[in-house]
């Protein structure tokens, strides 16, 4: 039976937590104290909550919640961070001694998501060096990297998208709890800010309306390159990409684009808010000496 939104928003709490809470206003949610008392009545009479800790029943039925496999997308040039890029890609590139993807996929790990697949271009074989540490990982060649957008990327992992994260495999991920176990639907990460001049959406209840570059106002979220895409969204999308990248200039679009702008009458796609201080996104080889000093010789 499926949960409602509140039920799975009090069960994912506690499993994540892993600890009992002894009453409602304890459970950080975004509903109200008798919201979640009321839900929380209606979980134990379920069996999925004892002693307000969750229970094996309660595990169980957040397993259709349950994010099965990680989808990075790492085939393109980072012509913005040469010339550290001439021979490495960036998601290989090393920040204070760690490769920027391992933080990810060590955070995907931690989160009980074992299916993890790269989708690899530039520099492609580079990228076995990986498996000596998570052997567990899929290779996807994707063969139009140098000739299209990252829609090229999605077009080949697109079978794999239902239930799935799709993460941009070259951000620095400082908070891992920002990849999660479980999801109710879809959605996209954001940073809500006031104002910015990068690639934002914009969202009204919850759900994504527009996406576009450079907003302003109170319902504005700075794009993070990470989503997670439910089963009815992700056999959507199959069909959806493949045909907006066979569409005239679809080869020059950014993947995300189709849901958020090309299909957006087809999907229903939340904005998840995380800290600006979660991810970084390091755009230039200056932003790097920056951010770690061993490279500012």
């Amino acid at each position: 039976m499926a949960l409602s939104r509140i039920q799975f928003d009090i069960l994912e709490t506690m499993a994540r937590e892993r600890k009992p809470f002894s009453s409602a206003e304890m459970i950080s949610t975004s509903h109200s104290e008798k919201e979640i008392a009321d839900a929380l009545r209606e979980l134990d009479e379920k069996g999925y909550v004892s002693n307000g800790a969750i229970t094996n029943s309660g595990i169980s039925a957040l397993e259709p919640y349950k994010v099965k496999r990680a989808i990075f997308l790492a085939a393109g040039f980072g012509t913005r961070m040469i010339p550290i890029t001439f021979n490495t890609p960036k998601p290989l590139v090393r920040v204070h001694g760690i490769r920027i993807i391992d933080r990810l996929i060590d955070a995907c790990l931690a989160a009980d998501i074992q299916d993890i697949y790269i989708v690899r271009g530039y520099l492609g074989e580079t990228f076995d060096q990986l498996l000596y540490k998570y052997p567990m990982i899929k290779f996807i060649e994707n063969p139009m990297y140098n000739e299209a957008n990252n829609i090229s990327s999605a077009l080949v992992a697109r079978y794999l998208i239902p239930n799935a994260y799709v993460l941009e495999a070259d951000m620095l991920l400082s908070n891992p709890a920002v990849i999660k176990k479980y999801h109710y639907t879809s959605n996209y990460l954001g940073i809500k800010k006031p104002f910015s001049d990068d690639w934002v959406v914009r969202a009204k209840n919850g759900i994504i309306y527009e996406e576009t570059v450079s907003a302003e106002g109170d319902d504005v979220y700075q794009m993070v390159g990470f989503s997670y895409w439910d089963e009815k969204d992700g056999y959507r999308l199959i069909q959806d990409i493949q045909d907006v990248f066979q569409s005239p200039g679809g080869k020059d679009r950014y993947w995300e684009q189709v849901p958020l702008v090309f299909r957006k009458d087809h999907y229903q796609v939340e904005v998840r808010e995380c800290k600006e201080e979660d991810i970084v996104e390091i755009d230039t080889f200056n932003e790097l000496k920056t951010i770690d000093k061993t490279y500012d010789v």
